[in-house]
């Protein structure tokens, strides 16, 4: 029995990826982290969404593809094999689904005809509600926030920002209100943006469904915990091919450095340790898509293992290109740093295994 992307899901992440490499190059890359190229970073974004990458989880009847979430991760694999400096958890996945399961009809039939036609588009602040700071405390009152959110997700060419309090309560912010400080903050990663947000008896509507239930911002962050497991999934794959094809041109004592039995082993034991983390995102997302029992430890599971994993390979793929591996001229560092923050965004290794842990009762 084969178990994997189907013929459909792969085309469409082959065509990512295709797009990302005529119309990304790593000197690209390079200038937007920078701060340039933004005109460029702008016709990247509109390239993807020619592609459909806002439209997979929207259904048919409001304009979207009505796909689902193992499309979505294959499409993450792609970006994060490229390095992709674009939106997407945020915006593309954990929004619909939040929308999807936590607004009343009215708001799901508005919501989603707008985010397919791209009229509106979303940063995600749900750090408040999954591993808040003593000093954030984020409050929904009625139709007003007040208080501040770190680390909202994909601010880039967002219009909108959804909000999380302590109670799983979701409502959405227009970034023209009144009342909002934005702050832009410094991680390591630098292809993706983002921000520190202050708010001051701010509007803010309140999806209907989440005043009285979690289940939706918890459902969104399990969809969103698999993407970021495909997303370190395909950076990997970039570090160890570029590992072995390094290992393939490098000299040393007259021979090719992959010649030598110790870089042989490195190489095999990263993929031998990457390649049963596809079969356990697919199939996290496989169980997402079937409503199955076990989702939400299957998406636990798939972030806690191919965090670690991937944190191995980053490690190992930089030892394999020596001193090179450090320096900015190959740019490896893009990967490395960008598989360092997938392991902390909505939980850390550590706390999603005690949450797994959790789920299973223990």
């Amino acid at each position: 029995m084969y178990f994997g992307l189907s013929e459909d899901q792969i085309f469409f992440q082959d065509n990512v990826k295709k797009f990302l490499e005529d119309q990304a190059p790593l000197d690209s890359i390079k200038k937007i982290t920078e701060g340039e190229n933004l005109e460029v970073k702008k016709d990247l974004h509109q390239g993807l969404i020619s592609l459909g990458i806002n439209n997979i989880l929207i259904p048919e009847s409001n304009g979207g593809l009505g796909l689902d979430l193992l499309f979505a991760t294959a499409v993450s694999q792609s970006l994060g094999e490229g390095v992709a400096t674009l939106p997407f958890i945020g915006p593309y996945v954990m929004a619909p689904i939040v929308i999807k399961y936590g607004a009343g009809d009215d708001q799901r039939e508005k919501l989603f005809n707008d985010m397919s036609q791209n009229l509106i588009n979303f940063g995600i602040g749900f750090s408040e509600y999954f591993g808040s700071r003593d000093s954030s405390e984020l409050s929904i009152s009625g139709n007003k926030v007040s208080g501040r959110t770190l680390f909202i997700l994909d601010t880039d060419f967002a219009t909108h920002v959804m909000l999380a309090d302590k109670k799983g309560q979701v409502g959405i912010v227009s970034l023209d209100s009144d009342g909002i400080e934005i702050i832009d903050l410094t991680t390591v990663d630098k292809t993706r943006t983002f921000k520190e947000m202050r708010f001051e008896g701010t509007s803010i509507e309140v999806l209907e469904k989440t005043k009285s239930s979690s289940e939706a911002i918890q459902t969104s962050i399990d969809a969103g915990r698999i993407i970021i497991a495909a997303d370190s999934l395909g950076a990997s794959q970039a570090m160890i091919n570029k590992a072995v094809e390094y290992s393939k041109e490098r000299k040393q004592f007259n021979r090719v450095i992959g010649s030598f039995q110790a870089v042989k082993h490195m190489c095999a034991e990263m993929t031998a340790e990457l390649e049963p983390c596809y079969s356990l995102v697919w199939h996290a997302a496989h169980s997402f898509d079937d409503s199955n029992e076990d989702s939400r430890l299957m998406s636990c599971l798939a972030k806690s293992h191919t965090g670690e994993v991937s944190k191995m390979v980053s490690k190992k793929a930089t030892e394999v290109h020596g001193g090179m591996g450090f320096t900015d001229l190959l740019g490896l560092h893009f990967w490395f740093k960008r598989i360092g923050l997938n392991r902390h965004i909505l939980g850390s290794p550590e706390i999603v295994r005690e949450e797994a842990a959790k789920v299973q009762g223990l």
